[in-house]
């Protein structure tokens, strides 16, 4: 299948997917991973409709940056390293991927710089996987509250990554755990307004994450292929 194809594919799994969960499908939104294709391939995806485009190293997405930035939203997605972030400050307005207070301490501090507020997700490793970044469930409210005091950084919602899984049903007690976080969250009123998403599921397992509650879904070579 050639991109416009694959883009029409994945949209019908995704409304399968919305209808077999009765859910809108205007609330998930496709996060197209474009780190391993080309500045053309990631043009031709926003002009097929991606609105979204993600993003997990500065030194690869400089360019794209640069020239899509006008054209979509830009998402970083990947670990992000404090020094790093003045690079990533301005230029992505979605960080998914803030796991711990010194990385959030210098997102403020170069926000503040620049006079711009960031949506970020606090990334959890609900799999416990020593593999993957994240703060564990039980650290989540914790640091949820030393997060409170950043008037630069707003906590949209949760992110995490599920384990790659031949049965893909085995993911879904991870999806189910995450919303069960964001709800959790909200009830204890930490910050002072309700987080609402849940970016969750990749290219193996979107489906079961839109099933759980997913508002943002990241897919990179099912989607944009690998050139």
């Amino acid at each position: 299948m050639d991109l416009q194809e694959r883009i029409q594919h994945i949209e019908s799994r995704i409304q399968a997917a919305c209808n077999r969960s009765n859910r809108n499908r205007k609330d998930v939104e496709i996060i197209a991973v474009t780190k391993y294709v080309s500045l053309k391939t990631a043009e031709k995806a926003v002009e097929f409709g991606c609105k979204h485009i993600g993003e997990n190293r500065w030194p690869d997405a400089e360019e794209k940056v640069s020239v899509l930035a006008t054209k979509s939203t830009m998402h970083f997605i990947g670990h992000l390293q404090s020094k790093k972030v003045k690079h990533i400050i301005g230029k992505f307005p979605y960080i998914h991927s803030i796991d711990r207070i010194s990385l959030a301490k210098e997102i403020e501090k170069q926000a503040l710089i620049q006079d711009v507020n960031v949506n970020c997700f606090i990334q959890v490793n609900v799999s416990g996987e020593e593999s993957k970044y994240g703060v564990s469930p039980d650290e989540l409210y914790s640091l949820a509250e030393s997060l409170t005091p950043y008037k630069h950084l707003n906590v949209v919602g949760l992110m995490t990554m599920a384990p790659f899984e031949e049965d893909k049903e085995k993911t879904r007690p991870i999806f189910r755990e995450l919303k069960r976080l964001k709800d959790r969250l909200n009830e204890k009123q930490i910050f002072n307004y309700n987080i609402s998403h849940l970016s969750m599921g990749m290219s193996n397992d979107f489906e079961i994450a839109i099933e759980e509650g997913a508002t943002f879904i990241r897919l990179g070579s099912q989607l944009v292929g690998k050139e």
